[in-house]
């Protein structure tokens, strides 16, 4: 693997630790201990087990970091200028049905901008990281997003949330931006892991990614890892994707014609 920094070590140790446990419960999943959150949003003893360990492993490496969490929420730091954010199993329906495409993510913000992130797909052992200004990877492969340049060749991913899904206008805007995407690109797919989907652009599998009502332990790391890759991350709107959850992500000869299709404009 290419040097990291000591920063980016601590990272990539606590996701490969945590990492052993979910993979261990991935092969007992008949056993696995599940409670009920919302409507097609759920938890796993897992995914609580996960969190833990990555909180006390970074806790421990970086004392005064704060984090923002998906199970435990924001917790404030000594230090004021970093923060961890933290989606320690991405992809947890897939995970809960036996379908072995499910990541671990970490983020790092400073002065709330993104200057690292790892993606950390588990079953695969793939690793995809990036450091602001030093590239981005999978395990010692660099990384470039696709060179395609035609929305008609494009092969494209989505997702849509609990969130989208309960509310009925959101899930119309959702069902029409389906439905302009669909019949204007080479294929359109849904895999259930949006830290996920991001390294698959970052990667150049995949050429374009969107979706709305997402958090930031969801787009952090994958947002850092495809702009290393030479892609771009935007909001769909014009906003702060961090803050709105809305995100479309893409080479550059792409994104613009990308998002205007998914707008409809």
């Amino acid at each position: 693997m290419p040097q990291t920094s000591a920063l980016l070590t601590v990272m990539i140790a606590a996701a490969r630790k945590a990492a052993r446990g979910l993979a261990r419960d991935f092969g007992e999943i008949e056993n696995l201990q599940v409670s009920r959150k919302g409507p097609g949003d759920f938890v796993t003893a897992s995914d609580h087990k996960s969190e833990k360990i990555i909180f006390e492993e970074l806790s421990r490496a970086r004392p005064g970091y704060g984090f923002l969490m998906e199970e435990r929420g924001a917790v404030e730091g000594t230090d004021k200028t970093h923060r961890f954010i933290v989606d320690p199993l991405d992809g947890t329906m897939n995970f809960m049905h036996g379908v072995p495409h499910f990541s671990i993510s970490i983020g790092l913000e400073r002065e709330k901008e993104l200057i690292a992130g790892i993606v950390y797909d588990v079953i695969k052992d793939e690793l995809f990281w990036a450091e602001k200004g030093a590239g981005a990877y999978v395990n010692d492969r660099r990384l470039r997003v696709s060179a395609r340049k035609d929305v008609a060749e494009a092969l494209v991913v989505t997702g849509v949330t609990p969130a989208t899904v309960r509310d009925d206008s959101r899930r119309a805007q959702f069902e029409a931006e389906i439905s302009r995407v669909n019949i204007s690109c080479a294929g359109l797919r849904r895999f259930g892991s949006a830290a996920l989907d991001l390294s698959y652009v970052a990667a150049g599998r995949l050429d374009c990614y969107w979706e709305r009502d997402l958090s930031p332990w969801d787009i952090a790391a994958g947002a850092i890892i495809v702009r290393e890759a030479g892609g771009y991350v935007r909001e769909l709107d014009g906003a702060d994707f961090m803050n709105t959850g809305s995100i479309i992500a893409a080479n550059e000869k792409l994104i613009e014609p990308m998002q205007k299709l998914v707008l409809g404009r």
